[in-house]
């Protein structure tokens, strides 16, 4: 039987354990529509009770702009270098030993400003289920070595190719580049980064095929590109 989106619901429910807090992540290329699937679980999961599920982005370790123009690695914003990922690594660390009675809050990235916002996501106490999302979950590499072993499971978003660079170009285009612009980078930058990640799908708990997901709520305009305007 073909993976249905009640499916990966009913899958989500079943990870938390013995009363124990769980961890989800989402990995995938840029583009592949990993906030896109968060943002649906945790709507549906939650439904209109008290919240028992969090979505905690990876692009809140995103390196601020300042930082990456000291290391000279901004014209490459997005790639694995130009994340914290040792902190991410502490985050999940955090997330996972539930202080007591604590809320615990992680950082968030504002689309507008293209940077990271400290303490703008509360995981309280009543949190059963976090939703963490990113590129870069399952790299082996670095810091980020140290990502996976804090997840439960990590499903891997896996739309077809030329559909996830359409939604790349039309992203960065609806953020403020020329439609050249756009090509360019999600064709350049991006491709390399996406080459990476696709490297890494063997690592999966699941992989979530095109046309699982449901597309973005009215109104919502998807996730801020990676890279700069």
């Amino acid at each position: 039987m073909p993976l249905t989106f009640d499916d990966l619901l009913a899958r989500a429910r079943r990870l938390p354990r013995d009363g124990r807090r769980a961890v989800l992540g989402v990995a995938g290329s840029p583009g592949a529509g990993k906030s896109t699937l968060a943002g649906h679980l945790v709507r549906e999961l939650n439904g209109g009770g008290e919240p028992w599920v969090a979505q905690v982005p990876m692009d809140g370790f995103h390196l601020a702009d300042a930082e990456l123009d000291r290391l000279g690695r901004r014209d490459r914003k997005g790639a694995p270098d130009t994340f914290d990922a040792a902190g991410y690594a502490a985050l999940l660390d955090r997330l996972r030993a539930e202080p007591d009675g604590e809320t615990v809050y992680a950082p968030g990235f504002e689309r507008e400003l293209e940077q990271p916002i400290a303490g703008a996501v509360p995981v309280p106490p009543s949190v059963r289920l976090v939703v963490t999302e990113g590129n870069y979950l399952l790299l082996e590499t670095g810091a980020w070595a140290r990502v996976r072993a804090r997840l439960d499971e990590v499903w891997f978003c896996g739309p077809a190719e030329p559909e996830r660079v359409r939604r790349l170009v039309a992203r960065h285009e609806r953020f403020g580049k020329s439609p050249a612009q756009a090509a360019a980078w999600a064709l350049g930058p991006d491709q390399r980064n996406a080459d990476l990640v696709a490297a890494t799908r063997h690592r999966a708990d699941l992989v979530v095929p095109e046309g699982v997901v449901p597309g973005p709520p009215p109104g919502d305009p998807g996730p801020a590109p990676s890279a700069p305007a």
